[in-house]
Formats: structure tokens, sequence, C-alpha cells
């Protein structure tokens, strides 16, 4: 009797162990496929309809995917005309923004959007900031890792910016990783699952702001026009206030670490901001000191995306910080990016 019993508690620790182990692979690597990007419009689509439909859409996203490549090789050149970048023999060049002053990194221009790459040294850390004018804020983009809405489907930032001939792109929230939060994309809602905590919303307007995911819901937000809205947090600035205190930080956090933000300075003036961190050269920042950062820059509005080894930004052709993981200087797979092209 001793001896079932035995055999009966081994076996049912085993099992417990194989459970949680199928749930931290579900949950952190098994890939799972909801809806292709190029298939979506306007239209809510709740993860269900999603899933439903990507067998139907699997064809045009295969047909989509071969006729951006052939447009890559069109656009590479007048790509490379719109922009003009600070050589490595030039001398060193001083750009500020807002209060403070930092190494020029390059620039970008067009009709449509005019881009300031600069980096500045702060609190023992390189911080990278995009200065960003645009004609629209529906220049301001967001692409999905192998154009697939879904869990655990990841792609490195560099990747995804020149799959999708971006001239500056940064990392988004890593949606993929959770099972809610509100994910707006380019004018399309692929998840209205709530969790409660901040969203920033983007508006076709340029109208950019921090909220309660408590009060609103998706539909509502489409309805006034939201062009992307991100989950992660906190939200950093509103109304030129800082909202965080010395002490918040991001659950299972450390204190120091690579971020990465979005803030808006003025109408279709934005920041996109990376810093690095965990390095002898750069501790990284906490959440207070990245909101009095962009204080200084002079945003209005700011917002922390997922931070650590996933923070990367990537500019004309090059990532430009030094994404940390996992000791190492290397670029971390994330679900999405936030881009211009």
């Amino acid at each position: 009797m001793k001896r079932k019993k035995r055999w009966w508690g081994i076996w049912a620790r085993g099992a417990v162990t194989a459970f949680s182990l199928f749930v931290a692979l579900d949950t952190f690597v098994i890939p799972a496929s909801y809806s292709s990007v190029k298939a979506s419009d306007s239209t809510l689509f709740s993860e269900l309809e999603s899933r439903a439909a990507a067998e139907s859409t699997a064809a045009t996203a295969t047909e989509s995917t071969a006729a951006a490549a052939a447009e890559s090789t069109a656009t590479a050149a007048t790509v490379a005309e719109s922009t003009a970048v600070a050589t490595a023999d030039s001398d060193v060049v001083t750009a500020s923004v807002g209060e403070l002053s930092g190494t020029s990194l390059g620039t970008a221009k067009t009709d449509d959007y005019s881009i300031t790459v600069t980096e500045y040294q702060e609190y023992d850390t390189a911080i990278y900031v995009a200065d960003i004018t645009v004609s629209s804020a529906e220049i301001i983009k967001t692409a999905l890792a192998d154009d697939t809405y879904g869990k655990n489907i990841t792609a490195y930032t560099s990747t995804i910016a020149s799959e999708n001939q971006a001239v500056l792109a940064i990392n988004g929230d890593y949606y993929g990783a959770q099972e809610s939060g509100y994910v707006i994309r380019n004018g399309v809602a692929y998840r209205e699952a709530s969790d409660g905590e901040d969203i920033l919303v983007l508006y076709a307007d340029g109208t950019m702001k921090v909220l309660d995911r408590d009060d609103v819901t998706v539909q509502e937000l489409l309805d006034q026009g939201a062009w992307q809205a991100w989950s992660f947090g906190p939200g950093l600035l509103s109304d030129g206030e800082v909202t965080v205190g010395e002490n918040t930080e991001v659950s299972r956090s450390m204190n120091s670490n690579p971020r990465t933000a979005i803030g808006q300075i003025d109408d279709n003036h934005y920041v996109f901001v990376v810093s690095d961190g965990r390095t002898d050269e750069s501790k990284g920042l906490s959440l207070y000191e990245l909101a009095e950062f962009m204080e200084n820059l002079g945003c209005r509005t700011a917002y922390n995306l997922d931070g650590g080894g996933s923070s990367t930004m990537y500019f004309n052709g090059s990532v430009v910080n030094n994404p940390t993981t996992n000791g190492r200087i290397k670029e971390r797979a994330v679900s999405d990016i936030v881009y211009i092209a």
C-alpha cells in the first residue's frame, strides 16, 4: 500500500510539472497565428473570428508578401535619395531637443516627414532620440512579425523594419506575450480584452493620449478615430506632467533598464526614445528617469513601451543602439514595431 501511495505521489508531481511546463511553453514559446495583417480592414476583429479566417487568408498573405518584396527593390532608391546621414569621418555634430543637447547621428527628410536621430548621455546612460515631424499621424505606422497577428510570432526589429522598407523603427509593446490588452494597429482592432492598465492611443488627427482601458472600449476608440493603440505602460507624461513616481516600476522589472518610449511634443511632432542599459557603459534608466528625460525633451505626452532586451532603434538600415539580451549585445525577437517608411 505504501509503495502504491509513493508511486501515486510521483505520478501526480510529474503531471503537475508537465502541465506547468506546457503552460509556460504555450505562453512564451509556442507560436499561434490568428490572422494575416494583409487581409485586415477597419472592422473590429475578435480573436475567434481572426482564427477562423486564418486559413482562408493564407494565400492572400503569401501573395502580398511577394508583392512587398518586389516593391522593396523599386523603393530602395527613393529611400536612399530621401535620407541624408552624418558620415563617420565628419565632425561631431551637436543637436538639441527641448533642454538637452547631444550628438547627431543623422537625418532623413521627405515631403511627408523629417527625422533627426540624436544620441544623448544622461543618467550614465546612452539615450537615442528620433525627433520626428510628420505631415499626418498616419505616417507613423506599425507592423507585426511575419505580417501576422498571433501569439509568440516574433522577429528582430531590424528584420521587420527592413521588410517594411522602414527608414526609422523601434520595437513596440510585444503584444504577443500578453493574453489581454487592446491591440489596434493602423486603424484595425485585433484584440479587445482589457486588463485595466494604461494604454496609449494615437488618433488619426494626430492627438496622442494615455487612457485607462477601463474607461473606454475598443469600439469606442475606433469610432473616435484611433489609428494605433499600445498596451504596455505605464504612461510617463500627461499634459506635460510626470505621472510616475520615483519608485514606480514595471512588474518583475529591475529599476535600471534599457527602455523604449514614444511621446508627443506638439501637433504632428513626436519622439521615439530608446536607451541602452545593463552594460558597463550604460546602466539604464528607471521609469522616473525616463519620464524626466522626456519631459526635458519637451514632451506633453509620453508612454513606456516594452524595454529590456527588446529595446531597439533602427535607422537608415542599421541598429543604432546596443540591444542587450542575456548579457550580450544582441537584438531580441519581438512581436511588433513602430516605424516610418
